[in-house]
């Protein structure tokens, strides 16, 4: 194997669009074999498997998928979801995820008993818009299934060029299926968001940990103060987690210098600790906002602000990534990465399919769970099923009077050409295209105005000092 200047300690899996976020630090390879020669007739059984493939098989084999496929077998016995062989292709993914933008649909997915998930949609992509949601359960992708799919392998469905659709069929807690058609487009690489709000409050929102994102946190911090901000609210709702280095620089604003981040615990039990090394520490009274869709490095950083320097974390519960990866590359430009390690919080606590319990908890309204409708198909008087009563939740969110009952009735009907009328659409009392869409658009004004999370953290750092 290629042994590399950096080793990626991954804490959070593959992205949809971009095949891996990644959790690093700078290390040397440890080179040599890492087995002994009481190994070697384990590994005289693997070879005479090949030569007898070979030999015998009826057909000619290609070497390089049987290299492959025995790396993928030897990962997929551990039974670790993160611990993943990516060839050529994804591994060059894996590197864009970190240093450029990318084309595809911007969602973080991983891979759980056999289940490939949504962990959130990146900030502003195809994904946001088209309403997936965190625990959102992949099952299809352009009408073929996932199931037995490795997250890579998934991810490669899934990708494509910017311009063309991919269509995906999901499974929704309390909902149920989900048809959705995504056209792919290039995810934004920026990661941090920030404005004035409530006055004198600045609001920060972080989607990801990416090379800059320290860089694009201090630039905002400045920023804001200039602006007169006197507090902040760091959103990390959504956030999949990313690079390590970024996480401990980002932390490092806010605890105190000699004051423990995290830690790192092998299989050896030695534990490896990271401590603020700060020049400059943001003093500022400043709370987190998180939900289940914050994981991995954006975990890493709630738990260090909150048990380290006493902000208070908002929201829901987190989505619990405790692991650490290494991944390193062989010549033909392969990776192997594999789990080597637990992180820890700063008290010592490994949060791994746990999470973190916020300790001010605030719920979305019931709305903001709603489905994504598909703007090419019809719903219209006498339709009736569970889309029927998506489209009229979504009514009654913005405010018109009908009742989810799952069939489209003439009071339906009603609210429909009331909404087109509102919106200066054709009144025709159908929802479809720009009706569907309109109502979509219309809810996210609405969540984004009435932030219930939000709402919650300006109330809560209002009262710090």
């Amino acid at each position: 194997m290629k042994q590399q200047l950096k080793l990626f300690l991954i804490v959070l899996v593959t992205a949809v669009a971009a095949s891996a976020l990644t959790l690093f630090i700078v290390g040397k390879g440890n080179g040599g074999s890492a087995y002994s020669s009481a190994d070697s007739e384990k590994f005289e059984k693997l070879m005479a498997a090949y030569d007898k493939i070979k030999s015998d098989y009826y057909k000619k084999a290609d070497d390089e998928k049987l290299t492959d496929g025995a790396i993928k077998g030897m990962l997929a016995a551990l039974g670790d979801p993160y611990s993943t062989y990516m060839d050529k292709k994804e591994a060059q993914s894996f590197e864009e995820s970190i240093t450029s933008s990318f084309e595809g649909i911007g969602a973080q997915v991983e891979e759980k008993n056999g289940q490939i998930l949504i962990v959130a949609p990146i900030k502003g992509s195809p994904a946001e818009k088209a309403g997936l949601k965190p625990h959102d359960e992949i099952q299809k992708v352009d009408g073929k299934s996932v199931k037995g799919k490795t997250v890579n392998e998934a991810v490669a469905m899934i990708r494509g060029k910017k311009g063309t659709d991919v269509k995906l069929v999901l499974k929704r807690e309390g909902v149920g299926e989900i048809d959705v058609t995504i056209k792919r487009d290039t995810i934004p690489v920026e990661t941090v968001y920030s404005k004035m709000i409530d006055g004198n409050i600045g609001e920060i929102q972080i989607t990801s940990f990416s090379e800059n994102t320290a860089k694009e946190l201090t630039k905002a911090i400045d920023d804001l103060t200039e602006k007169g901000a006197k507090r902040f609210v760091l959103d990390l709702r959504g956030n999949p987690g990313g690079l390590m280095d970024q996480a401990i620089a980002m932390s490092n604003l806010f605890v105190d210098k000699g004051k423990t981040i995290m830690q790192v615990e092998p299989k050896n039990g030695t534990k490896e600790v990271y401590k603020a090394e700060n020049e400059r520490k943001v003093n500022k009274p400043t709370v987190v906002l998180v939900n289940g869709g914050t994981a991995s490095a954006a975990e890493i950083m709630a738990a260090a602000l909150h048990q380290a320097s006493g902000i208070p974390i908002v929201g829901e519960k987190t989505f619990g990534k405790g692991t650490v990866q290494n991944a390193e590359n062989f010549s033909d430009g392969s990776t192997v990465k594999l789990t080597i390690a637990k992180w820890l919080t700063p008290n010592g606590n490994w949060i791994h399919e746990k999470g973190i319990e916020p300790q001010y908890k605030a719920e979305l309204p019931s709305y903001a769970k709603l489905p994504y409708l598909d703007p090419k198909k019809k719903y219209q008087s006498g339709s009736t099923g569970d889309e029927v009563k998506v489209a009229q939740e979504m009514l009654k969110a913005l405010g018109y009077n009908v009742k989810p009952t799952g069939s489209f009735d003439d009071q339906t009907v009603q609210a429909v050409k009331a909404f087109q009328n509102d919106q200066k659409l054709k009144t025709t009392g159908i929802i479809t295209g720009e009706t569907t869409s309109g109502m979509t658009v219309k809810l996210q004004d609405k969540l984004s105005k009435h932030d219930t999370q939000l709402e919650k953290a300006i109330e809560i750092v209002k009262k710090e000092k």
